[in-house]
């Protein structure tokens, strides 16, 4: 019995010591959370004003704004943006985000992939390490994987860039980012958007065609070769600053219910602790008795 006891107690001292570290990491993400929160409110509405502005200026203007990030061409090369964390420990959130960028490759790029002309690149050790190992088929980017050590934009605009150029100088002919969406501390979901070619938006069955009368000065080819690519940039600047907000509410979120996990095998080992010691004191007492009786008998 001696023994079992002491295995109840290294059992409740490991419980009682994992549970000061996910309470730690809980606190530590929390305070980053506030911050990477902070960082995706503050942009979102500015990034997402302007990318329907631009996929409404290349819908109405279609045959008229002549910019090569808005052409649409066969799909004979593509890449796919893989955007993950560093680490794990922040439950399904960079296994959800694989499915979806897996779900693409398997399904709309399955052709490409065949025929060696899929290029895969990784933001963040996680899909790195995934997507390494069980996609060497497939043309691995490497050179950012990490990007997420600083996510300012002057750092992440020039990855967006050399994508850009790549798109432009035909290297690719479709780039998807598949990134995780933040809407709050306790909800992230997988997105795959397809960022070039620039999507236009497409009218509403039985709509009228209408088309809005745009006014560019000081012309339309300056003002779109200017503003496209700034526009796509900042585009590709929300994506990392959602995940880096995703990663650290998942985790948080994730530390919290391993904290209330731990809290419940501790009550459950307490009670299993008492009731073993209740026994052994139990037997102790018969055995005390037993003999006091037999040596009253004797």
């Amino acid at each position: 019995m001696s023994g079992s006891l002491k295995q109840v107690r290294e059992r409740i001292r490991s419980v009682q010591n994992t549970q000061q570290i996910t309470k730690a990491m809980k606190v530590v993400s929390a305070a980053k959370f506030r911050r990477a929160q902070q960082a995706i409110v503050q942009m979102r509405p500015y990034a997402e004003k302007l990318n329907k502005m631009l996929r409404n200026i290349l819908s109405n203007m279609e045959g008229e704004a002549d910019t090569v990030f808005g052409q649409e061409r066969p799909v004979h090369k593509a890449c796919v943006v893989v955007v993950t964390s560093n680490r794990g420990l922040c439950g399904a959130f960079n296994s959800n985000v694989i499915k979806g960028a897996v779900r693409v490759i398997n399904e709309e790029l399955a052709d490409v992939r065949r025929s060696g002309n899929l290029s895969i690149l990784c933001i963040g050790k996680r899909g790195y390490d995934f997507f390494r190992k069980r996609y060497t088929d497939c043309n691995m980017i490497t050179d950012h994987v990490e990007l997420f050590s600083n996510l300012n934009f002057d750092h992440v605009a020039p990855v967006a860039r050399q994508l850009m150029d790549a798109f432009q100088a035909k290297e690719y002919d479709r780039v998807y980012v598949a990134f995780g969406h933040f809407r709050n501390a306790a909800t992230q979901f997988p997105v795959i958007e397809q960022w070039l070619p620039v999507a236009k938006i497409k009218p509403e069955p039985g709509a009228d065609k209408k088309r809005a009368d745009y006014i560019f000065e000081p012309d339309m080819k300056g003002l779109l070769d200017y503003l496209v690519p700034s526009i796509l940039q900042t585009t590709f600047h929300r994506y990392l600053l959602d995940t880096h907000a995703s990663e650290h509410g998942a985790r948080m979120t994730a530390m919290d219910k391993a904290t209330e996990n731990a809290e419940e095998m501790l009550k459950e080992l307490l009670i299993n602790y008492n009731k073993a010691r209740q026994e052994a004191i139990t037997k102790e007492i018969l055995e005390i008795v037993g003999g006091a009786a037999a040596l009253e008998g004797a």
